[in-house]
């Protein structure tokens, strides 16, 4: 495995590289999800990626970027073993100048959900995936369910952009709780991880509610609301696979989604039926 820490040299080098190339972006502190991530990217290309960088233009005024945990070594070595051809682990200079060309998130399907209460952060998202798009070139990106609306997003960029990549969607990987992994869940102490079970338990009550009979947007709503007690709940929203509100959900066409927050910890998660 090359660890590479230049934009330009990382693009030299796969520019001399054949085949296809499968690329994975992270930011660190990877776990089960990023390894089948990776473990994909591999199977189904020649060469493989994988991109390391807490990104400072995803995070808003007194958000938690220097505290967003960073395990470099474990992070390396989890690569190494994966069979991982490239690891780049850009620096926040390398990446950003001082004026740099914006790339802004759609008027709409930027600003709602967690967009709402986040203003500006899915800006920061496209910019710094196109950039690691424009770097790596990669036939294939990966990336997670869990995160839909980034995903929706990153997928709205790449055909808006005429960008020459195929975005592959992965399933969220749970842990055996059924908490949805994300390197987030290291901040929360047992009495928050419990409470946080109220999420997967609220998107398993609205799956059975769906699975019984035709429901409402608004009844599977308040009955995950209710499930969702203690946390505090940012949003429960309901659309359909172009991300539009939807009022019946609608088998094969619906993802409900919901963000909430434990002690001071956002948490994400969602179900596609």
């Amino acid at each position: 495995m090359r660890v590479v820490h230049s934009p330009l040299e990382l693009q030299k080098l796969l520019k001399a590289e054949e085949g296809s190339i499968g690329f994975v972006p992270t930011m660190g502190a990877l776990h089960l999800g990023h390894r089948t991530l990776i473990d994909t990217a591999k199977k189904e290309n020649d060469i493989t990626v994988v991109s390391i960088f807490v990104n400072p233009t995803q995070f808003l005024a007194g958000e938690d970027l220097d505290a967003y945990p960073r395990k470099e070594e474990a992070d390396k070595k989890i690569c190494e073993l994966s069979g991982v051809d490239y690891l780049f682990y850009p620096s926040a200079e390398s990446m950003y100048g001082e004026d740099e060309v914006s790339l802004n998130a759609p008027n709409v399907r930027g600003y709602i959900m967690e967009g709402t209460s986040r203003p500006g952060h899915f800006s920061g998202v496209l910019t710094v995936v196109n950039k690691l798009l424009n770097i790596v070139k990669p036939t294939k990106a990966y990336f997670g369910k869990k995160d839909a609306q980034q995903l929706m997003l990153i997928e709205m960029m790449v055909a808006n952009l005429f960008m020459d990549v195929e975005i592959v969607p992965m399933d969220t990987v749970r842990e055996k709780d059924g908490l949805a992994m994300s390197s987030r869940n290291a901040y929360l102490n047992d009495k928050e991880r419990q409470e946080s079970l109220n999420i997967i338990k609220s998107l398993r009550i609205a799956t059975q509610m769906v699975m019984r009979k035709e429901c409402s947007s608004v009844e599977v709503r308040e009955a995950m609301l209710e499930a969702l007690a203690p946390l505090e709940v940012e949003y429960v929203t309901i659309v359909n696979r172009a991300f539009e509100p939807i009022e019946k959900v609608e088998i094969g066409n619906t993802i409900i989604l919901v963000e909430a927050i434990s002690g001071s910890t956002r948490l994400l998660d969602n179900i596609w039926i």
